[in-house]
């Protein structure tokens, strides 16, 4: 297994929509939660999937991440993602509260096992790499996601601390402190 900064995100597009859509069978069709939609595609159903996911992917690999990093096994296979997004100003990341929202804040976004990778410690892997790359750029690691989600206690469990809640969100910073922000 090797983690890659893929140079070029939009690239790959369509090999990242098969990927999620996996996760998303996994998970029931938890995950992604896709909560901009009413009629959420069923789990079976990849072609309703891509076309709501995919134009929302496509923003975010060529509007909202700042790097993104794939975890692949030895055949070639995305094995896992993660994203990371650091340049917050003049993008339209709605669901990132202000108060943290400055130059020392560091996003850890699109993380992701393929579930047939799970339990094998490469979510460990990819998170750690994410925590360091962020740490090497001078920026707190966060993460907003929703208190409900599996990944909330996963991250609690990888020394993440609850900072604030947010609308449906809820924000979770690497060590605590207040060093990103406000929070």
């Amino acid at each position: 297994m090797r983690i890659e900064r893929v140079e070029k995100p939009g690239s790959l597009k369509d090999e990242l929509v098969g990927f999620v859509f996996g996760v998303y069978q996994s998970t029931s069709g938890a995950y992604p939660a896709l909560e901009w939609v009413k009629n959420k595609p069923s789990p079976s159903d990849f072609d309703g999937f891509k076309r709501i996911y995919e134009p929302f992917l496509e923003f975010r690999l060529e509007r909202e991440f700042d790097e993104l990093h794939v975890l692949r096994d030895d055949e070639g296979k995305i094995a896992g993602t993660v994203a990371l997004v650091y340049n917050l100003t003049g993008k339209d990341v709605w669901w990132v509260p202000e108060t943290i929202k400055n130059e020392k804040t560091g996003l850890i976004e699109f993380f992701m096992v393929h579930p047939e990778y799970r339990g094998k410690g490469y979510g460990s892997k990819l998170l750690s790499f994410a925590i360091e790359r962020l740490k090497g750029l001078g920026k707190g690691a966060y993460v907003v996601t929703f208190p409900e989600f599996e990944a909330y206690s996963y991250y609690l469990k990888k020394g993440f601390v609850r900072v604030m809640e947010y609308g449906e969100f809820v924000v979770l910073k690497y060590g605590g402190g207040s060093d990103g922000g406000d929070a």
